[in-house]
């Protein structure tokens, strides 16, 4: 018996050809699409339909209104003097709640300078105030809002 030729087998190679036109098409549709997903979007980031917080004399509420001051608990502080004054509250009681509440005209950076000066005077949880949405056309409340 002669042996027959070994061209009856399996191929060992792989064929890289259809697997680089599918990454090339891809790659295609990746470097068109990304520029559209960079748009920003406008958005209310202030109003959100979280439970109340509840309303403790002894909260620590800093606040920016719409002229970008700054306020510690109703009293007017500047940004320097910020860290100073919630360092000296925070050595005093150091289970103190810290709360923000900004106006929602007022400037991105304005607010991470102010919780940077938060985290800075040592505390390390900050609370966000924010007003609940406007209530949907219809006066159904919540239960219209879900559906």
């Amino acid at each position: 018996m002669a042996m027959q030729g070994r061209n009856n087998g399996l191929m060992a190679d792989i064929n890289v050809t259809p697997l680089v036109d599918v990454m090339l098409v891809l790659l295609i549709i990746f470097m068109v699409t990304a520029p559209l997903m960079m748009q920003g979007l406008d958005v209310n980031l202030p109003q959100t339909s979280s439970a109340p917080i509840s309303a403790e004399d002894d909260n620590l509420v800093v606040s920016i209104d719409a002229q970008q001051r700054i306020h510690l608990n109703k009293g007017p502080v500047d940004l320097a003097d910020l860290g100073v004054k919630l360092a000296a509250i925070k050595r005093s009681r150091p289970d103190q709640k810290v709360y923000l509440r900004a106006d929602k005209t007022v400037a991105y950076g304005l607010v991470v300078r102010v919780m940077a000066g938060i985290k800075d005077a040592g505390f390390d949880r900050l609370g966000v105030i924010t007003t609940p949405p406007d209530e949907p056309e219809g006066g159904k409340g919540k239960a219209a809002a879900k559906k």
